[in-house]
C-alpha cells in the first residue's frame, strides 16, 4: 500500500511506485517517465534521473524517484499527478571507433555556439 503522503524535503528524493506496469508490444519501443513540467517549474519537483527509462522487457511496477529542487519541503499526496509515461522508438545503433568525425560548419561549439538568433 502507498503511502498516504510524504514531505520531501529541499534536496531528497523519494521513490514513489506508480501502481502500473506496462508491456510494450511493438519491437523497439521503450517506455520513458518524464518529469511533468508544471510540476517542476512551480514546485521543484521533477523525475531524480532526468529521464526514467522502461525497458521492452521489464515487467515490474512502476516506480517514479522525484527529486525535490525548491529551497521548501514539499508533499507528494496519493493520486497526485507526479509524472508523464511516454512510448517511443529505440533505435539501437553500432558505434565504430574512428580517429575523427567529418567536419561541420558548427563543429565542436556547444552551449550557445550557435547564438540566439
Amino acid at each position: 500500500m502507498a503511502e498516504a503522503a510524504v514531505t520531501l524535503a529541499p534536496g531528497a528524493r523519494h521513490p514513489f511506485p506508480a501502481g502500473i506496469a506496462v508491456e510494450p508490444l511493438m519491437p523497439g519501443v521503450a517506455g520513458f517517465v518524464y518529469s511533468r513540467s508544471g510540476l517542476g517549474a512551480r514546485q521543484g519537483l521533477v523525475v531524480a534521473q532526468g529521464v526514467g527509462v522502461i525497458d521492452p522487457d521489464f515487467r515490474g511496477e512502476i516506480t517514479v524517484m522525484l527529486l525535490n529542487l525548491s529551497q521548501e519541503p514539499r508533499t507528494v499526496t496519493q493520486g497526485m499527478r507526479i509524472a508523464q509515461l511516454v512510448f517511443q522508438p529505440v533505435i539501437p545503433v553500432q558505434c565504430i571507433p574512428v580517429s575523427e568525425l567529418s567536419p561541420t560548419e558548427r563543429g565542436a561549439g556547444g552551449f550557445g555556439h550557435t547564438g540566439t538568433h
